[in-house]
């Protein structure tokens, strides 16, 4: 079953057993990706950048932290009601991604580029409304990093879904999960053999090829709580990395190239975050010192994805245009993405996620106060 129903008294009065583990896998996953933004993709983008002198070309943080998501979606979603849980969800990611578009959009007009993409306000009503999945050619990314947010909302949604039918409880869960990572394999011959226009939307809009990342959440969670048994989980665990290596294999002109050290990092991953979701914490591991430092950073995490690479780009320009090395770019790079993070946790993610739920939790006891009894 998905989650575990609690009442709304319990899970107020519940305290919080959040691991130092989670904290740092999280950290982890956020730093490798501005990494590799900052030390590859970067001037990968923008050849004239100067080149590195260390490049982390690797993948591997977004993905991972979508199988967190879904494993977390199931930790949490049996706290009170599931449409509370699924509003808390909205709550959490939509308002700062507005809030980080809106400000991403500001930098690019005001420090724009020459012969970079400079946007206007069809570009921005575009990312605003998550466009680019369906038709990459007429919808620009403001800023490449949010390809995640509308997958993860799609599977909040989803989860959500299941949970309240028939088909997030007992064996069935389990065909739910393979048909969800085997589908998409199937048709991978398909995707790769240039597919008509509406099957390529479709199959992007809704993320298929990357389905196994949930799937591979889902998993864990189960066996973590021993729902599942460890040779079932090994098998499945196997296929969402068999998918893995599948999704990172590219038809380019010379022919079917494949990214083996991201499908490797990804791969490694997963048995990261399965290991910290049924081991033991790493309390004893971390020393103490570091445990509010590494909260602090695992707080603001979501901020410093959405904020960190387009406005990244445009600071790497101007510290080149002044004459400021590679190091001292991609330190500048990750300082401002860590900055601008925090900032936009404070003033928006917080302040609207409370706001929100706020307005919910009045609205839910007015509507069961208005509502005859018996």
């Amino acid at each position: 079953m998905l989650g575990t129903p609690a009442s709304p008294q319990t899970t107020t009065q519940r305290k919080s057993r959040r691991k130092i583990s989670w904290d740092v896998v999280r950290v982890g996953c956020v730093t490798l990706i501005m990494l590799y933004h900052a030390t590859f993709l970067s001037v990968d983008l923008h050849p004239e950048l100067e080149p590195r002198t260390f490049v982390f070309p690797y993948e591997v943080g977004a993905s991972l932290l979508l199988v967190i998501s879904a494993y977390f979606a199931c930790v949490t979603i049996g706290r009170g009601t599931v449409l509370r849980y699924w509003w808390s969800r909205i709550a959490r990611l939509v308002p700062p991604f507005i809030g980080a578009v809106l400000v991403i959009f500001l930098v690019m007009r005001l420090a724009a580029v020459d012969d970079w993409f400079l946007p206007d306000g069809s570009d921005l009503a575009a990312h605003l409304l998550m466009l680019w999945h369906w038709k990459p050619e007429d919808y620009y990314f403001l800023d490449g990093s949010h390809w995640t947010v509308p997958l993860q909302l799609m599977g909040f949604t989803a989860a959500a879904v299941l949970y309240k039918s028939r088909w997030g409880r007992s064996h069935r869960i389990t065909v739910v999960l393979w048909t969800a990572v085997l589908l998409p394999m199937l048709q991978w011959p398909l995707r790769i053999s240039d597919p008509s226009e509406l099957y390529r939307m479709l199959i992007d809009g809704f993320g298929f090829h990357r389905w196994h990342l949930f799937v591979a959440g889902v998993a864990i969670w189960m066996w973590s709580s021993k729902r599942l048994t460890t040779p079932h989980f090994l098998g499945l665990l196997a296929t969402c990395m068999s998918a893995q290596a599948l999704h990172n294999h590219e038809v380019t002109p010379e022919g079917l190239t494949a990214d083996w050290g991201s499908t490797i990092a990804v791969c490694i991953g997963l048995v990261v975050v399965a290991l910290t979701a049924r081991g033991p914490d790493w309390n004893k591991v971390v020393p103490d010192w570091a445990n509010r430092p590494i909260q602090w950073y695992a707080g603001i995490s979501y901020g410093v994805f959405l904020m960190h690479q387009t406005i990244g780009y445009i600071v790497s320009r101007r510290l080149q245009d002044l004459g400021a090395g590679a190091t001292l770019q991609t330190l500048a790079m990750l300082t401002t993405g860590v900055l601008l993070g925090w900032l936009l946790t404070r003033i928006v993610e917080q302040p609207a996620h409370r706001a929100l739920m706020d307005a919910y939790d009045r609205v839910h006891t007015r509507w069961h106060t208005a509502s005859p009894k018996g």
